[in-house]
């Protein structure tokens, strides 16, 4: 499994005022070009995911032969697959396996992640050491393999990949929460909040939460590219989602002997989407991260 980066986690300095201002007040389209047509490509593309049925000219799964590696026409822009079903079809509704496994990969891993970094950075002790060390045997079994694993046990599909990456995933954001977690903690309104008689759990759900969320956020925008880079790949090796359903992975397997029978599009075309997504949520994720370091120094 490819590893996520730790931007989010190096961009954070010492303040000193008690309270950040959150993620809501974090001007996101004032860090150039890159990052404002980054987020413009992101949201196109979950509006086609989500518009999928609509927008798609074709269905994705309409088999006809007598049009087999039709080249791009008026009515096929992209062309046609081995099996004549329509690429820009197949396409828009990839869109859909291939922005929902990575968002419940990123949304289950940063809510454990969270937590256990969390409770590991408020408590210390030996609830720190048993978390951080079961982090990091977690962080020491490839993400793939262990997808592969559990796909042996279950059945392919999309969800032994999901909940294999989603464990996976944990011990990056756990290991990111309780750095900043424990910086936090060290912070002088933490202590008034804690002489004034409230509870760990308040103190850390009304203040330590908050102002970590913003670097959180930006580093789950990163893991998200890389999450969908990880299940497209298992898709690829025949372990995701299977055919005839539409997905970015599988489609670059699929279309493979097109390659050697001189169609690039079967699968260049989701390739090209693979990489355009990847970019685009790091370039938003390191972009938010930036905007947090400034703001910050």
């Amino acid at each position: 499994m490819t590893s996520p980066a730790t931007t989010a986690e190096e961009a954070r300095t010492p303040l000193g005022p008690s309270r950040r201002p959150g993620l809501g007040r974090l001007r996101l389209l004032g860090q150039g070009p890159a990052f404002t047509v980054s987020v413009a490509v992101l949201a196109v593309l979950v509006l086609v995911a989500v518009l999928a049925p609509v927008v798609a000219p074709y269905d994705p799964e309409a088999l006809d032969l007598s049009s087999s590696l039709v080249g791009t026409t008026g009515d096929h822009l992209l062309g046609t697959d081995q099996s004549g079903r329509d690429i820009l079809s197949r396409l828009i509704h990839g869109a859909r396996t291939g922005l929902l496994g990575p968002l419940l990969i990123v949304v289950v891993s940063t809510v454990l992640g969270t937590v256990l970094g969390t409770v590991a950075a408020w408590r210390g002790g030996w609830a720190d050491t048993v978390l951080s060390r079961s982090m990091d045997l977690v962080f020491a079994i490839p993400g793939l393999l262990l997808a592969i694993l559990l796909v042996a046990m279950m059945g392919s599909g999309m969800t032994a990949p999901v909940l294999a990456m989603a464990v996976a995933y944990t011990p990056y954001v756990g290991r990111l929460v309780r750095g900043i977690a424990r910086q936090e903690k060290a912070r002088p309104y933490i202590e008034s909040y804690r002489v004034q008689g409230w509870s760990g759990w308040t103190i850390c759900l009304r203040h330590l939460l908050p102002n970590i969320t913003p670097t959180v956020f930006a580093q789950s925008a990163m893991n998200f590219g890389y999450a969908l880079m990880d299940l497209a790949a298992l898709s690829y090796l025949g372990f995701g989602v299977q055919p005839p359903a539409a997905d970015w992975g599988a489609m670059i397997n699929d279309g493979q002997s097109a390659v050697l029978q001189g169609a690039m599009l079967p699968a260049l075309a989701p390739s090209a989407c693979i990489v355009l997504a990847v970019v685009a949520f790091s370039i938003v994720g390191e972009g938010i991260a930036d905007r947090i370091a400034r703001r910050e120094r």
